[in-house]
């Protein structure tokens, strides 16, 4: 676990830094880009890629995530100082959906949080899965407003938004018990997130785009335990046409 910790984590940082510098050393066909979108509703759509680790006790999480996004800009510029801007609407599915969690191993309990044959004090110690988990995932709803900067190149943004994801087995890990015993986790879990980043126009009608998310992981207790995720940090590089 560790090993893939520290081989991912370089190179992704190096491809960000990449985007960034190519995104700003490209010349621009139109002068001001982001005004020619102002106040207008485009439909947008690219490609992206996330890659984030797990926080606090799941900080030996890593994921790994592609797919493509879809969104329509739905009302003129609202203006409301700071905070002026345009309201889209957005979703997007992820038929790349990849995590790995440390090996599977025991952990010692001092208080069982399943029945066991012979507890011992209450305390147990139990086989705990983990290893690389494989899925898909959809966000079906994106709530994004778009600030209505002045600048010519960069316009930041911020959203909020809901997803699902389906795991080829139970995700988070947990421990291994008989099927129907009380211990299992699920295969769905719901993924309720929010964040923020910047479109940077390369040229006119496109953009690359960087964001920054924090992301929970839950069944909502579709499982006998919901261990979740409680909180993820993610990276996501996308490219959008605007049309």
């Amino acid at each position: 676990m560790t090993r893939i910790q520290f081989r991912i984590q370089p190179r992704f940082s190096k491809f960000l830094l990449a985007v960034l510098l190519i995104a700003f050393a490209l010349p621009l066909v139109a002068q001001d880009p982001v005004g020619e979108l102002r106040g207008k509703e485009p439909w947008t759509m690219g490609p992206f890629l996330n890659y984030g680790n797990g926080a606090g006790v799941r900080s030996d999480f890593h994921f790994l995530m592609g797919g493509f996004e879809m969104g329509k800009v739905l009302t003129p510029v609202v203006h409301a100082g700071f905070l002026s801007g345009q309201f889209e609407l957005a979703g997007n599915i992820m038929p790349l959906w990849q995590a790995w969690t440390p090996a599977p191993h025991t952990q010692f309990y001092s208080s069982c949080p399943i029945p066991v044959p012979t507890p011992s004090n209450g305390s147990c110690t139990l086989e705990v899965g983990g290893g690389h988990y494989s899925g898909v995932s959809v966000t079906p709803v994106i709530f994004r407003w778009n600030f209505g900067t002045h600048g010519h190149r960069v316009q930041p943004w911020f959203q909020a938004a809901g997803g699902l994801i389906y795991t080829t087995h139970k995700f988070p890990p947990d421990t291994l018990v008989p099927h129907g015993t009380p211990g299992g986790t699920s295969v769905w879990n719901f993924s309720p997130q929010g964040g923020g980043g910047v479109h940077i126009f390369t040229r006119s009608r496109r953009s690359i785009d960087i964001g920054v998310y924090g992301v929970h992981i839950s069944s909502a207790s579709l499982g006998d335990r919901n261990p979740g995720v409680n909180g993820s940090v993610q990276v996501q590089v996308g490219y959008t046409f605007w049309k």
